[in-house]
């Protein structure tokens, strides 16, 4: 998440020459030697305005003498402070006073004839604007720079007692930025900031590297007994809920856990032991603590290895398509929903929950959605005409520019009517740049095309999508509808559904049917469509085609309670 949007000239003090009685000539380097932070006199003093970006030889072009350079080097190779004395090529005649820190940032301070009549707010000066380049400013936590800059002290270290490293993850985060606003995602970041302070207390530090990424060094005697304590802690305590203008919000966490020198002795070693653990923590489910296991490194080179295979998938033809039947009761099949199937050469059926996140962040499922929707509409131009065909989307697909068009290309293309298709989106779609989203879905419902809202009730469920989307559809998701006929609350929420839906024209279909009760109950409902493995399993090609021939034969008047479900 981007931090807050913090004007700068609040970071840095602004008084005038009369009001603060010194020059507060003051600049902060990285070691690519491009400015980080700076006092405005600085700039003013140079002439550099209000330019970014600046590197010191821009700054001061004497430096680049040979000469002069080498000192500049000498101050960041030893840590030893160094002054050098300007010729009168400067606007003004001065020396430069050099430091060199830790946190990796040099240090140039601008002294003038009164250099000996320095005073405290001087130096107060330099310590705020080295405070300020070395700590997030939302949180106020060490940043990164720091992180990077303690990890190098501690490591490599010697004997058996190193430091442990935690990187924590934030659970759940992303929906309360996405649905109440990027202020409420910093305040939650802020109240993370302080209850992982309070539980670490003394034992450690905690930093803020990114996003709502933190990580944390403990240094001590028995790290791992005393890491895994603290990162238990740290899971149960974010099971409590964060209170954002009067809304409880609950935003777990997720922890990796690395111990020196056992897990590895230099920085990247270390961060990449306490990354894999985070990883195996989110898989599991998140909201827990792991600590790095050596075999943990299976599981990662196993995604990597998929992942490196999913590049050259759709070139070598492993991809395939199985159809899964949409039935209106009593029991009529009018149309099917198109399920993408990867058959990996050596890993076997790779389900889509494993591979599409992977494609959709490899920037591969724009490709992967326009062959699977261009063979699925060839495919539906076989099947009798009433039926119809349902192409799930994912984010990243509707999201690419110029979706609609290819859309109505492909269409074009292949002869198929734009009234038999459906697309389903799930919410987390609608997102991301709302606006853009009601144009492309307004497009395509004047294409012809119908839109199905799928999974729904397992996300965020705002009502203001209904309002605001054209919906043909609405899918209840699987989870309501698996112990439909034992819950009260499912069943009361499955009819509160079918009811909105009705009410503002549009259909409903349950998914993950599996009992011929379960489908006679959501009949007697008033339940539009039904999919599900009581009905039929998802279908390849051959099979889809016997399917069709087999149910064309069956009586229209059948009920559920008649027919058993056929492979």
């Amino acid at each position: 998440m981007p931090e807050s949007r913090v004007d700068r000239s609040q970071l840095i003090p602004q008084e005038s020459e009369s009001e603060s009685g010194f020059d507060a000539l003051i600049s902060l380097w990285d070691l690519d030697l491009k400015l980080v932070d700076s006092s405005k006199k600085f700039k003013e003093h140079v002439g550099l305005g209000s330019r970014t970006g600046i590197t010191l030889r821009q700054a001061y072009p004497a430096l680049a003498k040979p000469a002069l350079a080498a000192i500049v080097q000498l101050v960041i190779d030893t840590g030893q402070p160094r002054t050098i004395r300007l010729d009168a090529s400067m606007p003004k005649k001065c020396d430069l006073l050099l430091f060199y820190i830790r946190t990796g940032l040099l240090v140039i301070e601008i002294d003038g004839a009164d250099a000996k009549k320095k005073t405290s707010s001087e130096d107060g000066e330099r310590a705020r604007l080295i405070h300020q380049a070395t700590h997030d400013v939302l949180t106020g936590l060490p940043n990164r720079r720091q992180f990077s800059a303690e990890l190098e002290k501690l490591l490599p270290a010697s004997g058996e007692a190193g430091p442990a490293l935690m990187q924590l993850d934030l659970d759940d985060f992303k929906p309360v930025n996405d649905t109440l606003g990027h202020g409420a995602g910093d305040v939650i970041l802020q109240l993370a900031a302080e209850r992982i302070k309070k539980t670490l207390g003394r034992n450690g530090t905690v930093y803020r590297l990114a996003g709502d990424e933190f990580a944390i060094i403990q240094v001590g005697s028995q790290q791992l007994f005393e890491a895994e304590r603290l990162a238990d802690a740290l899971v149960a305590e974010f099971k409590k809920p964060f209170v954002v203008n009067g809304i409880s919000l609950f935003v777990g966490v997720s922890i990796g856990v690395a111990v020196a020198p056992r897990d590895g002795n230099e920085g990247e070693q270390l961060m990449k032991a306490a990354d894999v653990a985070l990883y195996a923590a989110k898989k599991e489910g998140r909201r827990r603590a792991r600590t790095f296991d050596p075999s943990m490194l299976v599981v990662v080179e196993q995604r990597e290895l998929l992942r490196r295979s999913l590049r050259v998938a759709l070139q070598h033809d492993e991809f395939f398509i199985e159809y899964q039947p949409l039935v209106e009761p009593p029991f009529t099949v009018v149309g099917f929903e198109a399920l993408m199937r990867w058959r990996h050469p050596t890993l076997g059926i790779i389900p889509p929950a494993a591979f599409i996140p992977m494609a959709e962040a490899d920037g591969l499922m724009s490709e992967i959605g326009q062959w699977m929707f261009e063979e699925a509409c060839r495919e539906a131009l076989t099947w009798p005409v009433n039926y119809s065909l349902a192409v799930n989307l994912s984010p990243a697909e509707f999201l690419t520019p110029g979706f609609t068009d290819r859309v109505s290309q492909t269409l074009d293309v292949v002869g198929f009517p734009a009234e038999r298709v459906e697309l389903e989106i799930t919410e987390g779609v609608l997102l991301e740049r709302t606006i853009n989203n009601l144009d492309t879905l307004n497009t395509l419902n004047v294409l012809g095309i119908q839109i199905s809202l799928d999974d729904f009730g397992t996300e965020y469920s705002s009502l203001s999508y209904l309002k605001n989307f054209p919906f043909d559809n609405i899918k209840v998701d699987r989870y309501f509808i698996r112990d439909l006929l034992q819950d009260k609350k499912s069943q009361t929420i499955v009819r509160s559904v079918i009811t909105l839906a009705h009410g503002l024209n549009m259909r409903v279909t349950a998914e993950g049917v599996e009992t011929a009760q379960q489908a006679a109950w959501l009949q007697g409902e008033g339940c539009d469509r039904l999919q599900g493995y009581f009905l039929s399993p998802p279908l390849d090609v051959d099979r889809l085609h016997d399917f069709i021939k087999q149910r064309a034969r069956v009586h229209p008047a059948v009920t559920f309670d008649e027919v058993e479900a056929r492979p």
